[in-house]
This record gives structure tokens, sequence and C-alpha cells, in this order.
């Protein structure tokens, strides 16, 4: 049995008339079509076999059309699903609803066919594009995880660097933009580590000055490999700039305070609070509570002391769990 190459386009509205008409023009077009009768049979239908696109009512029974939007637009498994809104003429807020849910297009009905065609076809071209980029990040995620498994000491790191960061940043209240810049800026904050050679990267002890420089290189690395995609630019600082320090003896650029952005700044205490409560060849980890201390420290001079109070707020809420 041969699998169809054709693109699939799910199409929800409660009227059986408008499905029929949809329906027929999409498949004469040489799409797969879909059909759903409501929100709720929608978000069944994406669950169990995701289109390439959605046509979407506003007003239905059971969940309407802005909810559903929301919903799949808020999951990373359907986020890149094109959804086009289709809305009455004068429906103006539905309209605004549609774009603040996520819609990629609003369309008024009664509609042009040719129209819709070609919304259709562009918005299709999009999704493939952005389904390449997604691929060659994925490339890049799977980098970082080479370097992570040369050294069965940081096993994990940067899953538990990201999970950290995107605590402290919706604790001091970063919006959704922010927060995934440092779910992403964690997982490959490392990534440069690529071009350190491993008689470096998994010495057991302490590094000379050469050595050391080598290291010192990473962040420029992790740049310079992330920087051709454009969707990666967003997390290009708290890459470059994740091993300053706000006295200004940090590295690449020796930025101090503010000068540092905040994603790096967060970054720098996920990285070295792992760091420091995990095993490496030459120490043993220390405790969650020695941890906090050394946050503490040197809060002021190596870290924001802001974002290490509110850091350590996070950790001793999790201890009285």
């Amino acid at each position: 049995m041969m699998l169809s190459s054709r693109q699939k386009v799910l199409v929800v509205d409660d009227d059986p008339g408008v499905l029929k008409v949809l329906g027929q023009f999409l498949t004469e077009s040489g799409y797969e079509v879909e059909l759903a009768h409501d929100g709720s049979e929608a978000l069944e239908k994406v669950r169990d076999d995701p289109p390439d696109l959605i046509l979407l009512d506003v007003v239905m029974p059971r969940m309407d059309g802005i909810e559903v939007c929301r919903r799949l637009k808020s999951q990373k498994s359907t986020r890149l699903i094109p959804i086009v809104i289709l809305t009455g003429l004068t429906d103006l807020e539905d309209k605004v609803r549609g774009i603040e849910a996520g819609a990629d297009d609003v369309l008024n009905k009664p509609f042009h066919f040719a129209e819709l065609g070609a919304r259709v076809r562009s918005l299709l071209r999009a999704k493939k594009l952005n389904e390449r980029l997604e691929d060659v990040e994925n490339v890049l995620f799977a980098l970082a995880n080479a370097v992570e498994a040369k050294d069965a000491y940081t096993e994990k790191h940067t899953e538990r660097v990201s999970m950290y960061a995107v605590a402290l940043g919706r604790r001091i209240g970063l919006d959704g933009d922010y927060l995934e810049s440092l779910r992403i800026g964690g997982m490959l904050h490392d990534i440069g580590k690529i071009g350190v050679p491993d008689h470096i990267l998994l010495k057991p002890g302490k590094l000379d000055d050469e050595e050391f420089q080598h290291i010192k290189l990473h962040p420029l690395v992790g740049e310079r490999i992330c920087m051709p995609l454009r969707s990666l630019r967003y997390v290009l600082p708290g890459i470059r700039h994740h091993h300053e320090r706000v006295n200004g003896s940090g590295y690449p650029d020796g930025l101090k305070g503010e000068e540092i952005p905040i994603e790096a700044r967060i970054l720098a205490i996920a990285d070295a609070f792992d760091a420091m409560t995990t095993d490496r060849p030459y120490r043993r980890r220390m405790s969650v509570q020695e941890a906090m201390e050394e946050l503490r420290r040197y809060a002021g001079s190596q870290w924001d002391k802001h974002l290490v109070e509110e850091f350590i707020g996070i950790v001793e809420r999790v201890r009285r769990r």
C-alpha cells in the first residue's frame, strides 16, 4: 500500500454545506481533505493524524475556533500547523481574537476560491520552510548532545540548565519569547565545546593556562555555529555571554552588570548551580545547601545578586515540598 504524498487540509465548520463545498474545492485542487464538525472533533483529528493546514470556522458548538487555535498554537507538536480562521465579513472582533490566538491568516466569508487557493498554497510553502529550519535546529541539538555524551559526568547537564533557566525566567516575570530563548539557550549554550579537543574537555585535573584559553573560545564558537540560522538569532546573546561576570572579569567580552544580556545572566546561574551539584572527575559534587552558599558568596561579583536571590528562592521552595 502506497502512502499518499498529497498534503492534507483539515476543514472545521459546523455547517454541512460549507464542509461539502470546501471539501470538493480542495479535493479538486489536489489536496487530501479531512472534515470536522466542531472544535472538539477537530482536536481529536489533529491528535490522531496532524494535517498540513487547517481551515477553521469561529462559531461552532462544543468549542469555538478561537479556542481550538489557541490550544494548537500553544503546543510544540502542533504550533507549526498553519491555521486560517474563517469569519463573517463584518466580524472585526473575531479577526482580532483569531490573530491574538496565533492564527496564520484570517479569511472573510464569503470568500473567493481563487483567494482561498492562493492563501492555502502560500501557507503550505511557508510550513515546508519552517519544517526544514526545525530539522536544522534538531541537528544542532544532536550536536549539543554529542558534546555531552563525551563525558559521563555532564550527562543531562544541558537539559537541567534549560529547566533551571526557564524556572528563573518565569519567576522574575519574563514573557514567552524570553522563556523560549532560555529553553533553547540552555540546550545549546555549550555547543561550542564541539571544537574543544577531547584531551582538554575530558581532562580529570585542573586546566593549565593554554588549555583554559581553548575552553574560553567555546561561547564564540557556539555563536558562530548557530548564527546562520535566523530562527536562532534570539538565543545568540545567551550563548555568547553566559560566562560573563557582573564585575567585568568574565569572557569573551568582559561585559559588566546590566551590559550582560538578561538571558546570559540567568544561564550563568543555572549553569553554575548544575555544575556545582554534579560530580566531576576532579571533585565531588556540592550539596544543594553548599551550592546556594557559593552562589551567595559570589553574588554581585560573578553573578547578578538579584537573580541569585530569586533562584535560591526557587530552590528553597522545591526543598520544602
